[in-house]
């Protein structure tokens, strides 16, 4: 009983700026403008990032003359993330990062090529954080696979990672099918801005 009403008294997941674009095929630097002109009601996470609660985003549907689309506020915004390295304390540190800024973020973890594979065919997730350099497959040809398999991993972001820019420099690796590229040592600010920009 006390499960229940625990979990009952959770909030539902805020609203990103980029799932409000989505719902008004607009863009993003529109829906900012909606938020500084105080047409959208937010406010800023601990990260700095705009959200926006469900009811705000409601009303404002309602005195712009918007649809309403009931199943639109049912659903969760939850994002899944795979997070994966050879390095088990640099997986750590980032699933850390990623679970203490949002809390609407399920992230599993893979620690070489072939458990990512795997676990990006099971997992499905909406980003996907892979060190370039791993074992068993390299993540290389971890993206060229994901790229040509369209029923399995459609729509997937990838941000890949390295400490090797001699060896995987920024073009070769986007060219490969990575959508963003992050040189490590990195910081938090740079990761989280980056997975901001993929699947906000």
């Amino acid at each position: 009983m006390t499960r229940k009403i625990y979990n009952e008294s959770i909030p539902k997941p805020q609203l990103t700026t980029g799932d409000i674009a989505h719902y008004c095929h607009n863009t993003v630097m529109q829906v900012n403008r909606w938020i500084k002109n105080g047409a959208l009601k937010a406010y800023r996470n601990p990260g700095g990032q705009y959200r926006i609660t469900r009811d705000e985003f409601r009303s404002f549907l309602e005195r712009n003359g918007m649809p309403v689309i009931e199943d639109f506020f049912n659903e969760t915004t939850e994002k899944k993330i795979l997070v994966a390295d050879d390095d088990a304390s640099v997986v750590s540190a980032i699933k850390h990062i990623l679970e203490s800024y949002d809390n609407t973020f399920t992230v599993e973890v893979a620690y070489d090529g072939f458990e990512t594979l795997i676990k990006a065919g099971d997992f499905k997730p909406d980003l996907l954080i892979m060190d370039i350099k791993m074992p068993k497959i390299d993540g290389l040809e971890i993206c060229r696979r994901l790229r040509q398999d369209k029923n399995i991993t459609a729509g997937i972001k990838i941000l890949a990672i390295t400490g090797h820019s001699e060896a995987y420099d920024k073009e070769y690796v986007l060219s490969s099918g990575a959508n963003e590229y992050l040189l490590k040592p990195f910081d938090k600010k740079s990761l989280l801005n980056c997975v901001d920009k993929l699947i906000s």
